[in-house]
């Protein structure tokens, strides 16, 4: 790409659970348009591992997102080194296993609402005045489909996805007068890390195949889909969108 040219040149993001799937692949196409990018993951492996890939562009940050110190001091050390963020892409995720809702634990109930939604709570208190003082800035959320067409077997993680959903959209209208545009991405069932406790079955090309037919383009969802989505709602070019659920799911909402 021929310097100046990148859709996110000049800009600093910060994108969590960036240790490899989605996350993965949002942090690596940020990179290749120009942004500087906070790699940010539990796993301090993980995430050194994406950022050396990546290059001198990106910044290693292992913290948990359920808790508000480490968070701050991660945020902390992104804006010494690259300056403050102006686009945040909450990605970090968790589910139970798929299971009867009266199966799952209390223990797992609350770290799934910790991950997927208090986290969001704890950064938004983090990240927003920052973007306050910089005029404004971009926020994707990573909701889910399953917070649009819930199935059984995830009830209590769809929960906290249509909580995602729900609090992207008030967000973007309580931020709107300070230009922080907050949106939300939904993918479908993807290639990731989390597919057999999504299933609830041994990933197998037999049970993928059943949860396949499900989606009308035929398909899971990609890193890559879901990064090009992001990247979409991050840019300037969708400088007067907000507000918006933005299934990435070939089709499975419909």
């Amino acid at each position: 790409m021929s310097q100046g040219k990148g859709r996110l040149d000049g800009k600093v993001a910060i994108i969590t659970g960036a240790g490899g799937g989605f996350g993965e692949g949002i942090a690596k196409l940020f990179a290749e348009e120009g942004a500087k990018v906070g790699v940010l993951d539990l796993r301090a492996d993980a995430a050194e591992r994406v950022a050396a890939e990546i290059g001198e562009g990106a910044l290693a940050l292992a913290a948990d997102v359920t808790s508000r110190a480490q968070m701050e001091a991660a945020v902390q050390k992104l804006v010494e080194h690259f300056g403050a963020p102006g686009i945040f892409v909450n990605n970090a995720g968790w589910t139970h296993r798929n299971k009867p809702m009266l199966e799952v634990t209390e223990e797992e109930f609350d770290r799934v609402y910790a991950i997927n939604v208090k986290s969001i709570y704890h950064i938004s208190n983090i990240i927003v005045p920052l973007m306050r003082q910089q005029g404004g800035g971009a926020i994707v959320n990573i909701g889910s489909v399953a917070g649009i067409r819930p199935r059984p077997g995830l009830t209590w993680y769809n929960s906290t996805k249509g909580a995602v959903n729900i609090l992207s959209q008030s967000m973007a209208v309580e931020l709107a007068p300070d230009n922080i545009r907050v949106n939300a991405i939904c993918p479908v069932m993807g290639e990731t890390g989390l597919l057999e406790s999504f299933m609830g079955v041994p990933d197998t090309p037999e049970n993928r195949a059943r949860f396949v037919a499900t989606i009308p383009l035929g398909r899971m969802s990609r890193p890559a889909d879901i990064a090009r989505a992001t990247l979409y709602l991050a840019s300037d070019d969708a400088e007067f969108i907000t507000g918006v659920l933005l299934p990435v799911d070939g089709g499975r909402t419909i």
